[in-house]
């Protein structure tokens, strides 16, 4: 059984309890971040608190702990769950009240959690064959580079992408791709430019996006961070998703028709080891 941290002690997971009345149950008025952990160790984790705390300045959201204190929690957490390999969620709400669209009165404790999840990051299957990816209007809100849990319409697409038989979705607005469900789109060009639609309130922030871009340029290769269509992507000579929790993933079709040669391509599978090694580097 897993120990799960919840304001302030590290509790047994069934322990835990929240209030009917909390606003992230009530509202989604709450805001999450996923932390990968390879051997033990946390990746890019000073760059997933600086869009934690991005996150809580857009909401107005406090949050009484330091980014010392948030990595203490997480650590512990890791040695608590003999966490080798797979993630560390964290969300934070805006706490308990009776219903009220209003905010809270101010000093309202906020209502954190933090809870690991072992997955095999390395040793994916979906890494080696690909994914299959469908495209679905994109119906959400207005500011996707929050990252709130108000997350209703990417399980429903994800939902969809399952019935269909494919692994995922991208969301279209205005004719362009924004972004997956849960992730970020890249296509490769067939002279070997890297293209990822550029940052806006239409998509989030990517920490994994944000370090494939610097690893990008350090090995000289080149990017454009631009829109592509729908077409552009279909006609792709590879395409791939990236992620905290999948890295890098190749996109083999999109709505049943092959990307490239329908496999995963040199210059993605190139990226993805580029990323874990990376990764593994870390030390945190």
């Amino acid at each position: 059984m897993r120990t799960v941290y919840l304001n302030g002690e590290f509790i047994a997971e069934n322990e835990a309890k929240i209030s009917i009345f909390d606003r992230g149950f009530t509202f989604a008025d709450a805001i999450y971040e996923v932390t990968a952990v390879l051997q033990g160790k946390l990746v890019d984790f000073d760059l997933h608190l600086a869009r934690l705390r991005r996150s809580l300045d857009e909401m107005a959201l406090a949050l009484p702990l330091d980014n010392a204190e948030l990595l203490a929690i997480h650590r512990a957490l890791i040695a608590h769950n003999h966490l080798q390999e797979g993630l560390i969620y964290l969300q934070v709400s805006r706490g308990v009240e009776d219903r009220n669209f209003a905010f809270p009165p101010a000093g309202t404790p906020p209502t954190l959690v933090l809870y690991t999840q072992s997955k095999n990051i390395l040793a994916s299957p979906l890494a080696e064959q690909g994914i299959n990816i469908i495209s679905l209007p994109d119906l959400r809100w207005g500011r996707c580079d929050i990252k709130t849990t108000q997350l209703l319409y990417a399980c429903l697409a994800k939902e969809q992408a399952r019935q269909r038989g494919a692994d995922d979705a991208w969301l279209m607005k205005d004719g362009w791709i924004t972004e997956g469900t849960s992730n970020n789109v890249f296509i490769v060009t067939g002279d070997g430019a890297v293209v990822t639609r550029e940052l806006s309130r239409f998509l989030l922030p990517g920490i994994t996006r944000g370090t494939l871009i610097a690893l990008l340029s350090q090995h000289g290769l080149r990017l454009e961070e631009r829109a592509c269509t729908l077409d552009e992507a279909r006609e792709a000579a590879e395409a791939f998703i990236t992620s905290s929790t999948s890295f890098v993933y190749p996109v083999v079709s999109i709505d049943g028709q092959p990307v490239g040669d329908g496999k995963p391509g040199p210059l993605t599978r190139r990226l993805r080891q580029l990323y874990i090694d990376h990764a593994l580097a870390l030390t945190t």
